[in-house]
């Protein structure tokens, strides 16, 4: 008994002891927790000034003095007149603009909705376990690492040199160029769409697609049904990402078809870059500023739009 009783005495003691140091270790991590978060506060402003002022200096200050100089008819930045809203009134009457507008958001339309159905179909082979499969998305990534302007060239040798042979080339009109600039945009951003799908379908519990197929569901039903709702958060990037891409297209635009024939291939950026730079007099730098600005409206209100609408479809998990 007293062999006993000991043993019952010690294993008490231990159990006090465990529970002694452990609430010891959660005092000590709980002051630990206090002194990081004070010399957070502390040192905080330390380490965010350099970021705050790089930011300030780089986009808020330029962003403002851009928008000013929308309403100002200038050759540099210290010779600016205020011309008030002539510049925007102005805007309306350059034919290449609007046409430029249009344009862009034709291409836009396609190239969102192409790129967003062939990543998809591409994400959803790949991860049936088919053999390979790393392989492919290496190779279906690889265009994405490529620059703008290099990707220009190549395709416009590529398809000119098909075109040849019916005696056409990107430039003989502004359809040619067109579908050449959504090759290219496909090309070009479908691998990268792609991993992002194949993140969002692997996400996808594997205990809701059986469920799904005890209760009956086919490959199409599980598609719309279970496959959609559960990838919309990865539907929502994507869409963001080739919206915003597409709209503001430039290097491969200039590439590709330099906005040949007389202007009806040039999207809104080579249009804003040609009336900044390549047209004369100061009335065309507050013109191609003002264009500029409406331009990043139209880019973040569409791109808000987006946000809102595809948001609204996501499923909370």
């Amino acid at each position: 008994m007293n062999v006993c009783n000991a043993f019952m005495l010690a294993g008490s003691g231990q159990r006090i002891l465990t529970v002694h140091f452990f609430s010891m270790y959660g005092r000590y991590q709980k002051g630990m927790g206090i002194i990081m978060e004070k010399a957070i506060k502390k040192y905080f402003p330390i380490f965010a000034l350099p970021t705050f002022a790089a930011f300030t200096i780089g986009f808020i200050i330029p962003f403002v003095l851009g928008v000013y100089l929308s309403f100002c008819e200038f050759t540099t930045v210290t010779d600016a007149t205020f011309v008030g809203f002539k510049n925007y009134i102005r805007i309306w009457g350059d034919a290449t603009f609007t046409h430029a507008l249009w344009y862009t958001s034709l291409f836009t339309v396609v190239s969102v909705i192409t790129i967003n159905v062939l990543a998809f179909a591409v994400a959803m082979l790949l991860t049936k376990g088919i053999k390979g499969t790393n392989i492919f998305r290496t190779v279906f990534f690889m265009p994405n690492l490529i620059g703008g302007i290099i990707l220009g060239y190549i395709w416009q040798l590529i398809l000119n040199g098909i075109l040849l042979h019916f005696e056409r080339t990107l430039t003989y009109n502004s359809a040619y160029g067109f579908w050449g600039l959504v090759i290219l945009m496909n090309w070009q951003q479908i691998g990268y769409m792609m991993i992002i799908y194949i993140a969002g379908i692997q996400n996808i519990p594997g205990e809701l697609i059986e469920a799904a197929k005890i209760d009956g569901a086919n490959n199409r039903q599980l598609l719309r049904y279970v496959t959609l709702p559960m990838v919309m958060p990865s539907i929502t990037i994507c869409s963001f990402l080739t919206l915003t891409n597409s709209f503001k297209l430039y290097d491969q635009n200039l590439a590709l078809t330099g906005g040949d024939p007389n202007h009806m291939t040039e999207m809104l950026a080579l249009n804003i870059y040609q009336t900044f730079y390549v047209r004369s007099g100061p009335q065309w730098k507050g013109i191609g500023q003002a264009k500029a600005v409406l331009f990043c409206i139209l880019v973040i209100a569409i791109s808000s739009l987006q946000l809102k609408l595809t948001k609204s479809k996501e499923v909370q998990q």
